[in-house]
C-alpha cells in the first residue's frame, strides 16, 4: 500500500464509477497471471458468444441474454434466427402504454376507483432484483417525486404472514395485483395469488360499482374483478387467462431470462415503472447498458466486472476464502446484498464442469452483507479479528437525502463516507503489537487489541446513486458473475440445485393434504417418509391440531 505506482496500476474507471483494488492480497505479477488465466479460459470470446445469443446455458439448450433487456432498439441479437432485441421493445412498448395508463388513471379498478396501490407476487428474482431497485430508489429525489401518492409492496414468502404485511391496510379497490411467474405454476408464487385473489373477491362481494355510467346498480362479477385488478407477468397465457386474467393483460418474457437475471425484463419493469413511472426505469436500463457495452470491449485490465471476477477466482480458488461481503454505504441498498447473494450463489454455486466432470476444486463464494454502518456493529468483528472474508465497500460522493447540521464538524454523509474510506485501511493495514506498544496500551490486553491485517477488498466509487448508477451496480455485478463462471468453466446460468426440495415438498404436501381430509390416513402417509421427518410430521400435526 506504500507503493504509489502499484496503487494506481491497481484502478480502473468507466461511466462515472471508479474501481480501487489495490487493498487486494495480490501483486501487478499476481495480476498479470490472472490476466493470461482470463485468456486461457477464451474468457473474452465467452463474454462476446454471451453478448451474440449463443446458447451458453447447454443442459438447457438456452441462450443467455439478460443483455438484451437492455439493448436499445437499434441493436440486434438473433436467436435461432429471431431478433430478440425487437420483441423485448415490443413488450417494453406495451409496458410503457399500460403503466402510464394505471398511473394516469385512464384504467381504473372495477369500482371506478384508481388503481394507486401495487402488489407484486413473486419469488427468487422475480421478487429480490425488483426490490432492491424500489428501495434504491425510495429516497432518490428525481424518481420519488413520480411515487408520490403510490405504494408498491411484495408478497414472496409463502407464509401467510408475508400476506398480512404484504396487504395491510391496503384497499382492495385501489390496488393492483400483478403476479409473477413464467410458467404460472411456481407452488408458492400461485397459492399467493389465489390467497389475494380471495381477498379482492371477498372485498368486492356485495359491493356495487361506483362512478361507472350506467352501471351504478350493478355489482362487478368476479371475472370482471380479476381482470380489472390482477395482471401477470408470464409466458403461459393460457394458465394466466385460466386464472382470471384478461389476454391482453399478460405480459411475457423469454427462456433466456433466467429468473435472478430478469429484473431488466418486464418482471422489473412493470412494478418499477408503476410506481416510479417509466422514463424512471428507462434510466436504469440505460445505465445496464452502459456496463453491457464495457463488458465486451474493455481490455481486461481496464474492465471493471472482469477485475472483481477475477479477483473472486484469486481469492475463492487461490487463496482458500470461502466467503465474501458486500458492504454498500448507503441504506438504500439495504436489499442489494441479499439480490447479488441469489445473484451469485444461485449461479456458480456448481460442483461439475460443463461437460459434467466433477470439479476438482470449489467453485462458488458464501455471499452476505449489510449496509455500512449497520455491519461495523454487527459482523465487522469476525471479518477484522476472525476469518478472513474478502470484501467489497460500495460508495457514493453525494447523499440522496443530505443533513448537514450546525455546530457539526462534518455532514452525516461525510461522517457515513468517513467509515467507508477507513475500513478498508484498517483490514488492509491492521495494528501491531509494537504499535500498541507505543500507544501505551497494557501488554495483557495488547492481543486482544492487534488486528493481523492484510485482508482483501476492493472498493467501488460512484457520484450518487440513482436510477442510472443503479442499474451500472446491477449491471456490475451480474457480469462479475458470469466472469467467475467462465473461468471456473461452470454453467452459471442453470440452477437444478434448488429443484430436489421442491420435489420432496410435493411428497409432503401430499400428506399433509390426505391426513387434513382423512386423518386416519395420517400413519400410512408417513410410512413414505425416513424415520426422523416421520416423527416430526407426528408431532407436527400434533401440535397445529
Amino acid at each position: 500500500m506504500k507503493d504509489s505506482e502499484r496503487c494506481k496500476s491497481m484502478t480502473a474507471q468507466h461511466d462515472g464509477a471508479f474501481l480501487d483494488y489495490s487493498r487486494q492480497c495480490a501483486t501487478k505479477a499476481t495480476m498479470n497471471m490472472l490476466f493470461d488465466l482470463a485468456k486461457a479460459a477464451k474468457l473474452q470470446e465467452k463474454l462476446a458468444q454471451m453478448g451474440g445469443g449463443a446458447k451458453l446455458n447447454t443442459t438447457e439448450d438456452r441462450a443467455v441474454l439478460h443483455v438484451a433487456l437492455r439493448a436499445p432498439k437499434t441493436s440486434k441479437i438473433m436467436v435461432d434466427g429471431n431478433d430478440v432485441v425487437k420483441d423485448v421493445h415490443a413488450v417494453l412498448d406495451r409496458v410503457k402504454k399500460f403503466t402510464a395508463e394505471i398511473r394516469s388513471g385512464a384504467r381504473l379498478g372495477a369500482s371506478g376507483k384508481r388503481l394507486t396501490n401495487v402488489v407484486a407476487i413473486g419469488i427468487g428474482g422475480s421478487y429480490l432484483g425488483p426490490e432492491f431497485v424500489y428501495e434504491a430508489l425510495r429516497t432518490d429525489s428525481a424518481a420519488s417525486k413520480h411515487a408520490k401518492g403510490r405504494v408498491l409492496r411484495f408478497l414472496a414468502n409463502v407464509d401467510p404472514v408475508d400476506v398480512a404485511r404484504a396487504l395491510d391496510d391496503l384497499d382492495p379497490e385501489s390496488t393492483l395485483v400483478v403476479v409473477v411467474s413464467k410458467s404460472f405454476t411456481t407452488a408458492e408464487t400461485m397459492l399467493n395469488a389465489r390467497t389475494v385473489r380471495s381477498w379482492l373477491l371477498s372485498h368486492y362481494k356485495g359491493i356495487q360499482k361506483r362512478d361507472a355510467p350506467g352501471t351504478s346498480d350493478v355489482s362487478p362479477s368476479e371475472s370482471d374483478v380479476v381482470s380489472r385488478h390482477v395482471i401477470a407477468l408470464s409466458a403461459n397465457v393460457p394458465l394466466a387467462c385460466k386464472f382470471g386474467v384478461s389476454a391482453e393483460n399478460v405480459f411475457g418474457f423469454w427462456d433466456w431470462v433466467g429468473g435472478r437475471y430478469s429484473v431488466c425484463s418486464v418482471v422489473g419493469m412493470m412494478p418499477l415503472s408503476l410506481q416510479y413511472g417509466f422514463d424512471t426505469m428507462a434510466k436504469f436500463l440505460e445505465g445496464a447498458h452502459s456496463v453491457d457495452k464495457h463488458v465486451f470491449s474493455a481490455p481486461v485490465e481496464r474492465n471493471i466486472p472482469v477485475l472483481l471476477g477475477l479477483l473472486g477466482v484469486w481469492n475463492s480458488s487461490f487463496l482458500g476464502h470461502k466467503a465474501r461481503a458486500l458492504l454498500p454505504y448507503a441504506q438504500a441498498l439495504l436489499r442489494f446484498p441479499a439480490h447479488i447473494q441469489q445473484v451469485d450463489m444461485e449461479s456458480n454455486g456448481k460442483r461439475v464442469t460443463l461437460d459434467g466432470t466433477p470439479l476438482p476444486f470449489s467453485a462458488g463464494e458464501i455471499d452476505f452483507g449489510e449496509p455500512g454502518t449497520n455491519g461495523q456493529h454487527s459482523f465487522y468483528q469476525l471479518i477484522h479479528q476472525g476469518t478472513v472474508v474478502p470484501c467489497d465497500f460500495i460508495g457514493f460522493c453525494k447523499s440522496q437525502q443530505p443533513i448537514e447540521l450546525a455546530g457539526e464538524a462534518v455532514s452525516n454523509h461525510d461522517e457515513l463516507m468517513s467509515n467507508f474510506f477507513a475500513q478498508p485501511d484498517a483490514l488492509a493495514c491492521g495494528k501491531t503489537i509494537a504499535e500498541l506498544a507505543a500507544e501505551g496500551v497494557p501488554a495483557n490486553l495488547r492481543p486482544h487489541k492487534s488486528f493481523p491485517g492484510n485482508r482483501p477488498s476492493s472498493s467501488l466509487l460512484f457520484e450518487r446513486l440513482d436510477a442510472y448508477t443503479a442499474g451500472q451496480l446491477l449491471s456490475i455485478y451480474e457480469h462479475r458473475t458470469a466472469v467467475q463462471g467462465f473461468i471456473w468453466g461452470i454453467n452459471s446460468f442453470d440452477q437444478w440445485g434448488v429443484q430436489l426440495g421442491k420435489v420432496l415438498a410435493k411428497k409432503v404436501r401430499r400428506a399433509l393434504s390426505s391426513s387434513s381430509s382423512s386423518p386416519s390416513s395420517s400413519s400410512s402417509s408417513s410410512d413414505a417418509f425416513n424415520p426422523s421427518t416421520s416423527a416430526m410430521l407426528a408431532m407436527y400435526k400434533k401440535m397445529r391440531g
